[in-house]
């Protein structure tokens, strides 16, 4: 299980708005923690620690819990390719500067 000191802390700050939105999101449907949990098929104490942020909380979980609030049309974006600047700049590199044809001799 990841600790919160072993992540970066831009990571660590991330998970816990993450947590604190699903928080709000879910109270803003008024469905109480004991309904919620259910619904996802976790215990309380698991949505309390994914409510917070914490990092130990799978990834499985956190979709759940974004697709039961409806919220869920994202996540397949979240490292998208398209939104990639790093890789596309780091794949334009590699390519070629000049592209030659091969000098064919015509029969």
């Amino acid at each position: 299980m990841a600790s919160s000191n072993s992540l970066p802390l831009p990571a660590a700050r991330a998970l816990r708005k993450l947590g604190a939105d699903l928080r709000d999101a879910r109270r803003r449907r008024r469905i109480p923690t004991q309904v919620m949990a259910e619904r996802a098929g976790i215990s309380r104490t698991t949505l309390a620690k994914a409510e917070k942020g914490e990092p130990g909380v799978s990834m499985g979980t956190v979709a759940t819990l974004l697709y039961i609030l409806g919220l869920g049309e994202r996540l397949g974006d979240v490292a998208d390719l398209s939104h990639d600047e790093v890789g596309r700049d780091l794949s334009d590199e590699l390519l070629p500067q000049r592209i030659r044809t091969k000098n064919r001799e015509t029969p």
